[in-house]
């Protein structure tokens, strides 16, 4: 592990409140950055999430799927949690907190955003961090791989339909064009980037070229994350200043369901008797989100200053201690796996 992804929660804890800061010094230009976009897609934090998402897809061997049927338990555990509970769960909670527990602390138009920003985090499942979750819990790096691979693919397909239902359900109107531009620029584009890259660097001649590539962009990743979440916490500077309740409300459902599917998981997986080495990166996959895939959607689809977005990002805030976290448990319980 490197100081970047050993200190990762250090990082984008200085990352936040650097955001917040310079968000509420130069308003002016975080105002021009957000200004900066397209089709409702800003060029900036486009860029950024390119910068982040390209260096992981690169580590994706998508030959590695044909091993899948050696340890299918795994990845089934992996698939039925990303998609057909996580995402119902988290639906269910936003609207519980805010359509029935939070009614009176927050204004209708804005719980509806919240509620959109959750369930964008609940569709996606994570792709990227996960290669640092599973290494931090000794995971089997092939099996990551078929994992991350998989989820990928079913994403490409099922991330617009789902979101679409479950937002549709919450009474919200969602353009399909901008869902679909969305996966398509975040996951198929970069997915594609990356196999060709790995394939042209696995012609070579030098073996090692490979290796030597990703050791050289990795750090590329790192920046590309810590860059965004300055970036979005600048967008929200003023929010976060002048509500830091909501950031709390938000947070506490994310925080029920995140120790909520990871224990889910994890109980699963010990009842299916799966060794460690998978069960600890198969509930990382299912507990985590691609976040960068729900922010850069709900900034298409509400805008950057929205609730949506504002959620997402809380998400952000609280994606990396409470992995870590999970991370502990899961190495503190390896004996457990192990009798």
């Amino acid at each position: 592990m490197g100081i970047f992804e050993r200190y990762l929660s250090l990082w984008v804890g200085i990352c936040i409140i650097a955001g917040v800061i310079l968000g509420n010094i130069f308003p002016d230009l975080f105002a021009s950055l957000a200004a900066l976009e397209f089709a409702n897609v800003n060029f900036i934090v486009a860029i950024l999430i390119w910068v982040m998402i390209y260096p992981m897809m690169v580590q994706i061997d998508f030959s590695s799927i044909k091993d899948v049927g050696k340890k299918p338990k795994g990845l089934i555990l992996t698939l039925v949690v990303n998609w057909l509970i996580k995402p119902f769960t988290m639906a269910a909670l936003g609207w519980l907190f805010f359509r029935v527990i939070f009614v009176d602390l927050v204004d209708p138009q804005s719980a509806n955003e919240y509620i959109a920003g959750m369930i964008l985090l609940g569709v996606a499942p994570c792709t990227a961090m996960v290669f640092v979750w599973s290494q931090l819990t000794k995971g089997d790096a092939n099996y990551t791989l078929v994992q991350v691979s998989v989820n990928d693919i079913i994403m490409i397909f099922a991330f617009a339909p789902i979101a679409a239902f479950l937002l549709g359900v919450s009474d919200i109107q969602v353009p399909w064009e901008t869902l679909l531009l969305s996966v398509v620029l975040y996951v198929l584009i970069p997915l594609i980037a990356g196999i060709w890259t790995r394939k042209k660097l696995e012609s070579s001649k030098d073996k090692h070229e490979l290796e030597h590539f990703l050791a050289k962009i990795k750090p590329w990743s790192m920046a590309g994350l810590l860059g965004t979440v300055v970036l979005l916490f600048g967008f929200q500077a003023e929010v976060i200043t002048e509500k830091p309740q909501i950031i709390v409300l938000i947070a506490i459902p994310l925080l029920i369901q995140t120790y909520g599917i990871f224990f889910i998981s994890y109980g699963a997986a010990k009842a299916m008797k799966l060794p460690h080495n998978i069960a600890a990166p198969a509930c990382m996959i299912s507990t985590s989100n691609f976040f960068e895939l729900a922010v850069a959607v709900a900034i298409s689809l509400f805008g950057l200053h929205s609730g949506a977005a504002l959620a997402t990002v809380v998400g952000v805030l609280v994606e990396v201690p409470v992995m870590l976290s999970l991370v502990a448990i899961a190495n503190r319980t390896r004996h457990v796996f192990d009798n």
